[in-house]
């Protein structure tokens, strides 16, 4: 059976059973390979499969460099970043800047994370600016896995940042996230508790010993680390013992840094329940009560088996496939959480392990996730090596930037702000998942994105961001034979084979003009080389930009 079929036996399996829960369990294994190295070919395929799914895209030279390295290399490469984290955020927003307005002590072209300002109208556009940011950060990503593993941690922690509505601990928190996601995972959960945006937003300041506040006690265990599956038994005393402990923390708006007060925290012995073998954290009082209570709970969750399981199944619905099913329990995700807890909550070590792994570059787990918005805008910005302003024009920059991240939101995607404390649905809503990027509203909008990149494109300050697919197709190995063109593209841009019937159509409509015969697109193209003036150009780019316009449209080029 090919992949083609595959997906669509799939597909009307769910559709035939709404309820498809229980199916997951019971079906027939959907493959049985598992954690053991990977020893099978190191191709291009594989390349473009890894790069797809560990970043926002995968460049032609960032494919034709790792191919050049071993498998083992590559994963340890991309694990292991060594470029330096990008720079703050600028002001790019206008306001006044005379003494005494809101946000005056702060200049236009530089950063505001330092900045206390307590304004909400300038604290909505330092988040809008931060989001802007992002999107900046997101396209010009090193070639490691950091910036996709930073957007998995942020939809994990699942903050608004307009309920938060201050951009400035918005941004500590993303730091938070950025010092960790490639770290200590207990760590980055024990800084995350009194991270200010949490505490904002989870109503972690307004808990105390005389009125806990349960809502962080409950979505610390049932979001943010044990879970809610089959196996995580934690009662609702345990929620409302947790909260118990987490009183007393408090948020300091002239810093934008949580404090403890000991008056409000409860000094009781907190008991848990069975699930966590009966624990008992004693109660304390003082300046340091809450942080060792905190130490305590933390010390006790992360005893919690499912913990590790938690987690790894999360790492296998953003990076291998949406469903989760007996064989991929026992084979691949049991193993990783072993490994998981076994290197105290490290990250590093469990997603080398599944990087590296047979069950990873399994036939049956490529091409079979539908792109997020991100992967859509971000990625074909990439892979089309599209030119942007210099760093210094933090103007044009910034403009650009929120061009393409509004159109990351009118396809589903609002970065920094799920729509609820869960997340984005589609990585746990069942049983879609990531079938909920694709709806009849988001879709066309999709296409719209690459249309209009392809077209016009958008110009700031006389600076157009566009796709250039001329210049994309000179990085190519032989661009001037119309079936190496097509089949080289499709290489790169494609997870999918197209069949040979689909691309000689496309050969003969789009870069023959109708015409029957290679060389009408060979000298055209040979033509443009020798002499690029605009009639030369013109000729061939209106040729090339509808094949790879016509190729954005197609299904295929939603899978990664």
């Amino acid at each position: 059976m090919d992949r083609r079929d595959f997906l669509t036996v799939r597909k009307a399996k769910k559709k035939a059973s709404p309820m498809s829960k229980p199916l997951i369990t019971v079906s027939p294994a959907r493959t049985s390979s598992g954690i053991n190295p990977y020893t099978g070919p190191w191709r291009k395929n594989e390349v473009i499969h890894l790069l797809k799914r560990a970043m926002f895209g995968a460049k032609k030279a960032d494919v034709d460099y790792f191919a050049s390295v071993s498998m083992d290399q590559a994963v340890n490469e991309l694990m292991n970043p060594t470029a330096p984290n990008p720079v703050p955020p600028v002001k790019e927003y206008t306001t006044s800047t005379q003494p005494g307005t809101p946000d005056g002590n702060i200049a236009q072209g530089t950063t505001w994370v330092n900045d206390v300002n307590n304004d909400g109208t300038v604290q909505s556009q330092r988040t809008a600016s931060y989001k802007k940011w992002w999107t900046g950060v997101l396209l010009n990503q090193d070639r490691s896995i950091r910036e996709k593993l930073i957007f998995l941690w942020v939809d994990h922690f699942g903050n608004e940042a307009n309920e938060v509505g201050n951009g400035n601990t918005i941004y500590i928190q993303h730091q938070t996230i950025r010092q960790n996601g490639l770290g200590n995972f207990k760590q980055m959960v024990r800084d995350m508790v009194v991270d200010v945006s949490m505490l904002r937003y989870l109503n972690g300041y307004l808990n105390t010993a005389t009125a806990p506040d349960e809502n962080f006690a409950r979505e610390l265990q049932e979001l943010f680390t044990v879970g809610k599956g089959s196996g995580s038994h934690y009662t609702e005393g345990d929620v409302k013992e947790a909260a118990k402990v987490l009183t007393g923390w408090r948020i300091n708006g002239l810093n934008y840094q949580p404090y403890f007060t000991s008056s409000r925290h409860s000094s009781a012995n907190k008991t848990f329940s069975s699930f966590y073998n009966n624990t008992v954290i004693t109660g304390r009082t003082g300046a340091t009560a809450g942080d060792l209570e905190i130490n305590d709970l933390m010390n006790m969750i992360f005893a919690q088996p499912e913990v590790a399981k938690y987690i790894v199944r999360k790492f296998y619905r953003w990076f291998i496939y949406y469903e989760i099913d007996a064989a991929t329990e026992a084979n691949v995700i049991g193993p990783l959480a072993d490994i998981f807890r076994n290197n105290n909550y490290e990250i590093v070590p469990v997603l080398t392990a599944l990087f590296k792994s047979e069950h990873f570059y399994d036939v049956l787990n490529q091409s079979c996730i539908i792109k997020t918005p991100a992967d859509i805008v971000i990625g074909s910005m990439r892979e089309y090596n599209v030119a942007m302003p210099a760093a210094s024009d933090w103007n044009t920059s910034y403009g650009h930037w929120n061009t393409l991240y509004s159109f990351m939101i009118l396809t589903g995607l609002n970065l920094h702000d799920p729509p609820n404390v869960a997340g984005i649905p589609a990585y746990y809503q069942e049983p879609l998942f990531h079938e909920l990027w694709i709806t009849s509203d988001t879709l066309p909008k999709r296409n719209q994105f690459t249309d209009i990149l392809s077209i016009n494109g958008y110009v700031r300050n006389n600076f157009r961001m566009k796709f250039d697919f001329v210049e994309y197709a000179k990085t190519l190995a032989n661009p001037g034979n119309p079936n190496d063109l097509i089949d080289e593209a499709l290489t790169y841009l494609f997870r999918m084979e197209l069949s040979p019937q689909v691309k000689q159509q496309m050969k003969t409509q789009l870069l023959l003009s109708g015409q029957q015969y290679d060389y009408y697109w060979t000298n055209a193209w040979h033509a443009y080389i020798a002499s690029p003036t605009a009639a030369n150009f013109n000729i061939v780019n209106l040729r090339i930009r509808e094949l790879f316009k016509y190729l954005m449209s197609l299904s295929e080029y939603q899978l990664s």
